[in-house]
């Protein structure tokens, strides 16, 4: 049999027959990547070990325990669970299954809702078919053919997924026994690789999102390679459960929302109290960071966003009235309004880098079902900074944000990882600036030593990004703060500055988010502290606990001690057991507790009471506050 060569991810060359398999390689290079191999690259395409390979191909094996190798794993999983559900109830018909952060759902017709017994069913059926062993084979057909077998099955919707397939173009079917899905692959080589699965919950789900089409049920699940990892994850969606910010936020009363005005919070007292703390961190980090304020319109004409690219490009985000005759919209994003802030008057090189920083409020429209908690909102403030500089300012400034972003983070005890986020489709300006702007950002990012993801095609309209991820107390990753790289606005918006010659130059804008959000970075905040904040953002940092009536005179000094040293505290005053105030205060998960009563009265003391601790002793006022450190700002020792 003659041989052809492939070529290995080290760039070494290799030998195999003409007809080779990506499988068959795996066994010639070693007999235990057989145990680990799931899928392959060719040529920079992932598709299934039973692809055969061609002369000067290359060649990579994926395996099951990679990042790539979990996404096939979780995409087999879902044929899975399509398979099992037809099983149990007939020939219903599918929609899709596709993988998602985490895991896989798959999206069905049936004649009834699912119960949680039938998900056991449903996952004791799946279960099964994996102990079954069933080859994932992968067939290219028709279209002709691939509507003739879904004709036959009755399966309307996948019938409906076929008419948007170009004549001519190649479909794949993957077979498993006698389940038959339409689907690109790849797939794990058979049924028994998918062992350590886990049903999650069922929703309901407007088929192809529009909600003029039918409500289908969609199954959540997940899959991982050992048993091990997926008990590790159904731990971690349990602690989830507990920290849901939506539960928190009504527990603590610190944020709801009303049917009058969905997807736009209510902040309570204690929330506000908290926001108003986290706004004044940004404000004092701003300031020392040579930052300064501005506010803009909320609402402006339409000419303005025609002008930004918002109108072309936004403009199904947005919401509008009418004025006068004239259009208008509510901004959703505050950058129109710092051009128009610049270009309040004259301006010299000598000015530049200028920051301008602003808490915006915005507006954008988010389709109702995917609205959550303070997480996805229509209504929120963005923690703005538009910073305007020249070409040759363009690298130190984005180091000075970025240790600007670190410090903030490290305040909350968050690490991070970053992304550099590309060109996305719908964009505005040319490939060279883009190009220029890009590897702005790439090369400070490889200068500080950062490690960093591609993110290609997500970044802004008008500009390539950095994004930062941080990850929260139980390991899960929030995208909060971006960098991103303008030279398209400034120009649009005719901003010019005068240069050393005398002579008109267009200026650079970074736009730049650290929380990203206020309402998001609160929320992720809830959650990450399990709604313990730290002492300086605690809605109420003491709560005084008089044991008897006899003792509020004393406790209500005490409150007025605290109070001037900036202390936020309350007095619990009702003739209730001092166990019931306790217990009280710590699921309020208020920071200390001073107990009162007739020693402490006489004493001129308190007995004080860290939250989730054990009583930390009778200490006077000024004890107390060297014990507790300054009430209005971060301590660096708790986080």
């Amino acid at each position: 049999m003659s041989k052809i060569t492939v070529f290995l991810p080290d760039g070494r060359s290799r030998e195999v027959d003409e007809g080779a398999t990506l499988a068959s390689i795996v066994k010639q290079l070693s007999s235990s990547l057989k145990k680990r191999a799931v899928a392959g690259e060719l040529n920079g395409k992932l598709v299934d070990l039973s692809h055969m390979v061609c002369h000067n191909d290359h060649i990579r094996i994926v395996e099951l325990d990679s990042e790539e190798g979990i996404q096939v794993l979780r995409h087999s999983a879902a044929h899975l669970l399509a398979q099992a559900v037809k099983r149990l109830f007939g020939n219903i018909p599918l929609g899709v299954g596709p993988v998602i952060k985490d895991g896989f759902y798959y999206d069905m017709d049936l004649p009834r809702p699912l119960t949680p017994d039938d998900l056991v069913q449903l996952q004791k059926e799946m279960e099964r078919l994996a102990a079954e062993n069933l080859p994932i084979q992968r067939e290219v057909v028709s279209k002709a053919e691939a509507k003739k077998w879904f004709e036959e099955v009755g399966d309307q919707l996948k019938l409906e997924l076929l008419k948007d397939v170009p004549e001519n173009e190649e479909i794949s079917l993957y077979r498993q026994g006698e389940f038959v899905d339409l689907c690109r692959g790849p797939h794990v080589p058979s049924t028994s690789w998918i062992k350590h699965v886990q049903l999650l919950h069922v929703a309901g789900a407007y088929w192809r999102g529009n909600s003029d089409n039918a409500m289908l049920q969609r199954v959540y699940g997940t899959a991982f390679p050992s048993k091990i990892a997926l008990e590790e994850h159904l731990h971690m969606l349990e602690e989830a459960k507990k920290r849901d910010h939506r539960k928190l936020g009504k527990q603590l009363e610190l944020f709801g929302f009303s049917e009058d005005a969905p997807g736009m919070p209510l902040f309570f007292p204690k929330g506000m109290q908290v926001r108003n703390k986290l706004e004044a961190f940004w404000r004092e980090a701003h300031e020392r960071a040579e930052y300064v304020e501005v506010k803009t319109p909320i609402m402006m004409n339409q000419r303005v966003w025609e002008r930004s690219g918002h109108w072309a490009h936004y403009h199904e985000n947005m919401y509008f009235s009418t004025i006068d005759e004239q259009a208008f919209a509510l901004k959703p994003m505050s950058c129109p309004g710092a051009m128009l802030v610049y270009n309040s008057r004259r301006r010299s090189y000598r000015e530049l880098p200028l920051r301008y920083g602003e808490l915006g409020l915005v507006h954008r429209h988010e389709a109702s079902g995917a609205l959550n908690g303070l997480l996805r909102v229509r209504s929120f403030t963005q923690d703005d900074a538009h910073i305007f500089l020249r070409p040759a300012q363009i690298k130190t400034e984005i180091h000075r944000i970025i240790d600007l972003i670190d410090a903030v983070y490290k305040v909350f005890g968050f690490s991070y990882e970053v992304e550099l986020s590309t060109r996305p489709e719908n964009s505005m300006g040319s490939d060279e600036l883009w190009n220029q702007s890009i590897a702005a950002l790439r090369e400070v990012l490889v200068e500080r030593g950062q490690q960093f993801a591609i993110n290609e095609g997500d970044g802004a309209f008008y500009g390539p990004k950095i994004d930062f991820h941080v990850s929260d107390a139980i390991g899960r990753s929030w995208q909060c703060g971006t960098i991103q790289l303008d030279f398209q606005m400034p120009e649009k918006f005719g901003c010019v500055y005068i240069n050393e010659a005398n002579e008109k130059e267009t200026p650079v804008v970074l736009h730049r988010v650290i929380f990203g959000s206020v309402e998001r970075f609160l929320a992720i905040l809830i959650e990450h502290y399990a709604g313990a904040f730290p002492l300086w953002l605690a809605p109420v940092q003491v709560k005084v606990l008089p044991i008897a009536d006899k003792h509020v005179s004393y406790a209500q000094k005490v409150k007025r001690m605290l109070q001037e040293k900036g202390c936020r505290v309350e007095v619990d005053e009702r003739a209730e057991k001092m166990g019931l105030k306790i217990r009280e205060a710590e699921q309020e998960k208020v920071p200390f507790m001073m107990i009162v009563g007739d020693d402490e009265v006489s004493n001129r003391n308190v007995s004080l009471r860290q939250r989730g601790k054990k009583n930390l002793g009778s200490m006077t006022i000024e004890e107390v506050l060297g014990e507790i450190g300054d009430f209005r700002r971060p301590n660096k020792s708790e986080k």
